[in-house]
């Protein structure tokens, strides 16, 4: 069965930098990704990408940065006040939290800057603004 627009895709991937560095892979954690193609998961290039691969096939894609985790947003840079980081959630440049977004969801954001009483947090995915290749093997398509 080939994947197909709205086909149930079960996938394991490794994201690769241009370095060849990995930043991802689902082979880490042994389980694979599900998604159902045009779901929003994946962009639409991705998407593409994938379209007529089978079971057991693998693939290597090369994605510009557009087309992957897209380009970095200005908007999604916040400056907060130090005040709010206390006890275990205390600033350090480089750390990873989790935010409460404005639909209750969690959204991950790194800390970028500390100045003063100013926390400079980074809401953009870690990969925006990169070119990546994605090594994908299909486990089942339905």
């Amino acid at each position: 069965m080939k994947i197909e627009n709205n086909s149930e895709v079960t996938l394991h991937f490794t994201i690769k930098l241009k370095d060849g560095s990995v930043a991802d892979s689902t082979h880490s954690s042994g389980k694979p990704a599900k998604f159902t193609m045009g779901d929003g998961s994946l962009s639409d290039n991705f998407e593409k990408c994938l379209l007529g691969l089978e079971s057991e096939q693998s693939k290597s894609i090369e994605l510009n940065a557009e087309d992957a985790f897209g380009l970095p947003n200005p908007d999604n840079i916040h400056h907060m006040d130090r005040n709010r980081f206390v006890g275990d959630a205390a600033a350090e440049v480089g750390t990873i939290m989790a935010f409460s977004g404005p639909d209750g969801m969690d959204i991950p954001g790194i800390i970028t800057e500390i100045a003063g009483d100013s926390v400079t947090v980074d809401f953009n995915h870690p990969l925006a603004g990169q070119d990546v290749i994605f090594d994908v093997e299909i486990v089942a398509v339905g």
